[in-house]
């Protein structure tokens, strides 16, 4: 994992090597600075593979000039397609520009892993973004340059002014992070995943070069061969991101995801150290003793990572520095605090169960919403329409109902958090029902051509897109890199993927419970008692700790300056919240505020 940066056009030297100063901790075992009339392009690296001084970067090849963040799994298959005759050196760099050279920009279409970046080529440059969304790229187009770099921090001095992009803020409270291309800061986009953007004679033109509605088409209807083929690539996909010498730990939670990762790892002949975390005082959170006994079972070094109101106070700002902007995830922090303790501990590699879930149907909630979308073929619900239309309530069941008899999308992503009647009552402005549609739009369209049509391919395909790719990945790179640690994560090999999605929906529904098939091959590797277990989700005190220290009383504060929200509502929310209610809105709320008051304020 590393950290990118470039200028096109005019620049200052001085003002560029600031702004790189601000991606150090993405990686830290060299700097690298290349930069000529009209282009700088420099690269902070963490050594993972090939970590010889010939694979630093930015790395030059005839006429290209590369900064990569990532890892190609694939890289040695690619050396011998490409039969090089000198290769100078190890690594998956020079690969990329090999690569470049033989298929030009569509060498993306064979590059198998996580990656960024940004490849030169004379007068034109690409900026590309991996299929599944796991290493971010951001860029800003100004009057006298255009600058790119794998955070915002290093974007933010090239503005002129830093004002809020409400598009970025709306599709934040609908879908806890901002929807690509928005960005928080006026100016300042993002590449969604799977795309990559050309830049050439001051403009801009972008592609998108991989989706998965066009990728999993075909049908496998026989459950054996299913569990196989899933098996297989599950297999293919550890072994390919264990393939290292740098040190390597795992995320092990008291669910099935972490757990099939170590189990099949062991299988492997790597027994991979396990890392858990728990709460000072609020043991009912944590999963310390499922991931012991699982630990146990697997016969795995285990560390316990125990985590305060303290920690939480003393260490809420600095990881809100390293966000940049909001993304509502509560796990944010606590895996903040696990990774600083994995990384002083030595590794540089960790594995996680991101994709899981999204991929197996593994949350309740989609088994409900199955439910739900069978009150469309009611004959007679006018009368039901009329009622709900006039008994509005802020929960979410309410609104699923509502929009089934007013025959609108009902799945809107399992990180759906204010619905647009919530932000219409909480906004001092108008926010039409179904507004939020907007940004779903585009990828319902490639879902409707893809020739798709059971729901539950819909729900994993936009999960996958953003609750994933823009929320979850977008975290775990930010917890990660703050650490200088590579994060892993097996099962959104993009293979795998198309795999388990190209599962009849039936199969892969099985009996209505989540994770059927998961469950059904993880039989060949853990105990009853751990496939069983009842799913507990990644929950944390923080609402608890953010009452505590009093943190909460800025969202009052901020909106008293900026009129930005009815007053009243923010108190019944704030209420609830001391309740247990309403917790991950109020969360938002409160990391919304935190960014106003820093940036605007």
């Amino acid at each position: 994992m590393c950290g990118i940066f470039g200028i096109i056009g005019k620049y200052s030297p001085e003002k560029g090597r600031e702004a790189l100063k601000t991606l150090i901790h993405r990686g830290r075992d060299h700097c690298g600075i290349s930069e000529g009339k009209g282009y700088f392009l420099a690269h902070q690296r963490l050594s993972i593979t090939d970590a010889h001084h010939r694979s630093h970067q930015p790395m030059r090849r005839g006429k290209l000039l590369i900064s990569f963040n990532g890892e190609i799994y694939n890289h040695a298959q690619l050396r011998e397609r490409l039969e090089l005759s000198v290769w100078e050196t190890a690594g998956d760099t020079e690969v990329i520009l090999a690569a470049y050279e033989r298929w030009g920009i569509a060498c993306v279409h064979h590059l198998e892993g996580m990656f960024a970046f940004a490849l030169m080529d004379g007068d034109k440059l690409y900026l590309v973004r991996d299929r599944m969304g796991k290493k971010p790229l951001f860029y800003h187009q100004g009057k006298e340059a255009f600058v790119f770099a794998s955070e915002i921090k290093a974007i933010k001095p090239f503005l002129s002014s830093v004002r809020m992009n409400e598009d970025a803020m709306q599709s934040y409270l609908s879908f806890l992070a901002s929807a690509p291309p928005h960005t928080f800061y006026e100016g300042i986009e993002k590449l969604q995943s799977g795309e990559w953007l050309c830049f050439e004679e001051n403009a801009v033109t972008k592609h998108r070069y991989y989706d998965l509605p066009e990728a999993s088409v075909s049908k496998i209807s026989d459950v054996s061969l299913a569990l196989e083929r899933i098996e297989s690539e599950l297999h293919r996909s550890i072994r390919m991101r264990l393939d290292t010498e740098a040190p390597t730990a795992a995320l092990l939670s008291g669910g099935l995801d972490s757990a099939m990762i170590c189990a099949v790892a062991r299988s492997q002949g790597k027994e991979l150290p396990a890392f858990t975390l728990g709460y000072d005082e609020y043991h009912g959170y944590d999963e310390r003793s499922n991931a012991a006994v699982t630990a146990a079972y697997l016969g795995l070094k285990h560390t316990e990572v125990v985590i305060s109101k303290k920690d939480f106070d003393d260490h809420l700002d600095e990881l809100l520095t390293h966000m940049d902007e909001p993304l509502n995830d509560p796990a944010a922090l606590p895996l903040y605090l696990l990774f600083k303790k994995i990384a002083a501990e030595g590794y540089k590699v960790i594995v996680s169960g991101e994709g899981s879930d999204e991929l197996f149907l593994g949350y309740r909630q989609y088994f409900e919403y199955l439910d739900i979308e069978k009150a469309a073929s009611l004959h007679h619900k006018n009368w039901l329409k009329k009622y709900f239309h006039a008994h509005f309530s802020m929960n979410r069941e309410w609104e699923w109902y509502k929009r089934i008899f007013d025959e609108t999308l009902l799945f809107r992503t399992s990180g759906e958090k204010f619905t647009d009647l919530q932000q219409n009552k909480l906004l001092r402005r108008n926010v039409r029902d179904n507004e939020s549609l907007r940004f779903l739009e585009p990828y319902r369209k490639r879902y409707t051509q893809s020739g798709h049509t059971d729901p539950s391919m819909w729900y994993s395909m936009i999960d996958l897109k953003l609750f994933v790719g823009e929320h979850f990945l977008m975290k775990l790179d930010r917890v990660s890199m703050a650490h200088t640690l590579e994060a892993r994560t097996p099962f959104l090999d993009h293979r795998l993927a198309e795999t388990i999605l190209s599962v009849d929906p039936a199969l892969r529904i099985g009996e209505g419970k989540p994770k059927s098939l998961l469950k059904k091959i993880a039989r060949n590797y853990l105990s009853d008692e751990i496939i069983d277990r009842k799913k507990k989700g990644f929950a944390n005190p923080y609402i608890e700790w953010l009452i505590a220290t009093g943190r909460i009383g800025l969202i009052r504060e901020v909106n008293a300056k900026t009129g930005l929200f009815y007053p009243e509502v923010i108190e019944e929310y704030l209420e609830m919240a001391h309740r247990g209610r309403f917790k991950q809105h109020v969360w938002g709320l409160y990391l919304l505020s935190y960014w106003i008051n820093k940036e605007l304020l």
